[in-house]
């Protein structure tokens, strides 16, 4: 089992997507910032870490908005969804394809990880 972190970054209206390289694991599908807690790390350290990482921005992580088990066929992840916001910097591409901010209506047009599934679902019921 494999703890995941990944923040829902909000502006207004919109949250932040990700899309993966072509070359990693479900590779070109898109995902909410985030990735693997390492060892002696909290969730919410891992969470600011990756995202200083991945797009060289701070956050403020607030409360989880959802966690749910996936098994994929090589990795089984225990992902924590996070509330957050940017507290400084403006993403950028520095491990993904490309960036969406997209309104909870949109999820439709985009083709997420499947370990996503149940929290865009989620989405699309409380704020579509």
């Amino acid at each position: 089992m494999t703890d995941v972190a990944a923040a829902l970054i909000w502006d207004g209206e919109r949250f932040l997507i990700c899309q993966r390289p072509a070359h990693k694991a479900r590779g070109l599908l898109w995902e909410f910032v985030g990735g693997k807690v390492e060892p002696g790390e909290t969730k919410e350290q891992a969470l600011v870490r990756e995202c200083r990482e991945e797009l060289d921005i701070q956050v403020d992580v607030g409360d989880v908005f959802m966690e749910l088990t996936h098994e994929y066929p090589d990795i089984t992840v225990r992902l924590t969804l996070f509330n957050a916001s940017i507290a400084a910097g403006t993403p950028k591409l520095l491990e993904h394809v490309r960036l969406a901010w997209i309104r909870p209506a949109e999820i439709p047009q985009y083709d997420f990880c499947p370990a996503d599934e149940k929290i865009l679902k989620k989405l699309m019921e409380e704020k579509g």
